[in-house]
């Protein structure tokens, strides 16, 4: 005994063929602007929050940053107050720059060096944090803020593109 299946028309047969087309398209876009965006915000929240304990007012580097870097963290080759002072300063514009997804990649390297030095000469028991960190820097380095960031916008309007 066989059984016969009636093949489908070429109309359906299209139509499945573009539907999937469509689903491959949207898929692949809206999954990686969505976890850029995610990477972008999470990434700037963790870097701001830490800025802002950093300070007092808007952008004052308080005293007990300066007394952290002196006692707890003690970075090679930086003097701790400089190195407050660049600390607080970088945890607060790269997070903002991350957020509008404007210098993307370079926000991501730069945060992603802080995260080094974090990991190796202030905590170094942390490394499961850090290296979730690392991860989300890493995939916004290599791959950028995606559609929805003013790098995309601005690459858009640039009359020179890449080829």
């Amino acid at each position: 005994m066989s059984i016969y299946i009636k093949p489908p028309n070429t109309a359906t047969t299209e139509r499945l063929q573009l539907l999937a087309a469509l689903h491959d398209r949207v898929s692949r876009w809206v999954s990686h602007d969505l976890l850029a965006l995610g990477a972008r915000v999470s990434m700037a929240g963790v870097f701001f929050l830490s800025g802002r304990t950093k300070v007092e007012g808007w952008l004052t580097v308080s005293e007990s940053a300066v007394s952290l870097f002196e006692d707890e963290y003690k970075l090679p080759l930086l003097a701790p107050d400089l190195a407050a002072h660049l600390a607080a300063y970088a945890e607060h514009a790269l997070p903002m720059l991350l957020v509008l997804g404007l210098g993307t990649r370079l926000s991501a390297v730069a945060l992603l060096g802080m995260t080094l030095v974090i990991q190796l000469f202030v905590y170094p028991a942390a490394w499961p944090t850090h290296l979730s960190w690392a991860t989300l820097l890493l995939y916004l380095a290599g791959r950028g803020g995606g559609r929805w960031s003013a790098d995309h916008v601005l690459s858009a309007c640039l009359p020179l593109r890449r080829a």
